[in-house]
């Protein structure tokens, strides 16, 4: 696969005994994040650590763009890497208050390669008031947070995320979700993140690297990734549609418009700020049916023109058809085998698509 953006290039082989073989020649794009997926033991965190320097693995081959981190005898250390790192559990020094932790890397930054400050980052990640606290004050969520934030400031060309939500509870990952996702859209910094949660994935991922084995399978676009209804991301809950869009204003209801006007839907309202960011919106392909007929007179009020691209081969008897919106976007749609057949579908046809329920990713 060829990859249209500048690239992080890595060839290694490596193996712990005679229970893990971890054998890469891969690239992987370095704008936006790029998700490494797979399950536990694939070696998801031992490539992460290979491309930060902490694991130097003899014959490897690291390049960033056109900077040669590991070659033949050349070595280049973590530090002079210019990483962010931040792991599952934080490693904040315990001593230092918030603003001193975060000020730790700053500091020791050379001023011409400073691109990001402490004001905007602390906004960003929304940790103003917390700058006088000591860090055993701060919640999980927070402390993850300054994690990220200290990360951050030492302005790394390179962000590497292993796992930052795993030790954290529902509500705390709920909560951490929306900063991180501001972080990745306002931070310019591309960001390469091991997780083996689809629905992290789907939040936050621009590129998706499907790993196994110790090996990386491909590597799609979340757009591809999602596209195929027995695709690795997708879990009991079956295909998964995401959708990208602009919000606008809530109505009196209490409703959003979301998307284009040629495929517009409505969202509730989750506090966020309309304007031109665009936000995803999760669809499970069960939680949609179709109709030949433009629907009148339902209580489900989510309904979209759609063209059917392709009708998937039945699993279990039932049967994953993919449409396209009027904006272009993939929608999945869960529906029987028999009803494929009472309702004459093929590809090309054109109806309606009625949504029963929406997440909108926050």
């Amino acid at each position: 696969m060829t990859l249209q953006t500048m690239t992080l290039k890595i060839r290694a082989h490596l193996t712990y005994g005679e229970s893990f073989e971890l054998k890469m020649d891969s690239e992987l794009p370095l704008n936006g994040v790029t998700a490494l997926f797979g399950r536990s033991g694939c070696g998801k965190t031992t490539l992460l650590r290979i491309i930060a320097g902490l694991e130097r693995v003899p014959g490897a081959a690291v390049s960033f763009g056109n900077q040669h981190w590991q070659q033949h005898s050349h070595f280049v250390p973590l530090h002079k890497r210019r990483i962010g790192l931040v792991f599952q559990e934080h490693s904040l020094l315990p001593h230092l208050s918030v603003k001193e932790n975060l000020l730790y890397g700053y500091k020791r930054t050379p001023e011409p390669l400073r691109r990001l400050h402490p004001p905007e980052v602390t906004t960003m990640l929304g940790i103003d008031d917390l700058l006088d606290r000591r860090i055993d004050q701060l919640s999980g969520g927070q402390r993850q947070r300054v994690s990220l934030g200290r990360a951050l400031l030492i302005s790394p060309q390179l962000l590497l995320l292993d796992e930052p939500m795993a030790a954290l509870d529902t509500y705390t990952k709920r909560e951490i979700m929306p900063f991180l996702s501001r972080m990745a859209t306002e931070s310019e910094v591309p960001i390469i993140m091991v997780s083996h949660a689809p629905d992290e994935v789907e939040r936050l991922a621009d590129w998706v690297a499907f790993m196994h084995d110790g090996q990386i399978q491909s590597v799609k676009t979340l757009r591809d990734a999602l596209a195929h209804p027995h695709s690795p991301l997708f879990d009991d809950t079956g295909a998964v549609s995401v959708l990208e869009g602009n919000l606008g204003t809530t109505a009196k209801d209490g409703l959003r418009k979301f998307g284009s006007p040629g495929a517009q839907l409505w969202v509730p309202d989750t506090g966020q700020t309309a304007g031109q960011q665009t936000k995803r919106l999760r669809i499970l392909a069960r939680d949609v049916s179709l109709s030949l007929d433009e629907p009148h007179r339902i209580s489900i009020q989510n309904h979209l023109p759609v063209t059917i691209e392709r009708i998937d081969p039945p699993h279990n008897n039932r049967m994953v058809v993919a449409c396209r919106t009027g904006d272009q976007q993939l929608l999945l749609v869960e529906v029987t085998a028999r009803a494929v057949n009472q309702l004459g579908l093929s590809t090309g046809q054109r109806l309606y698509a009625l949504i029963k329920a929406v997440a909108l990713l926050e």
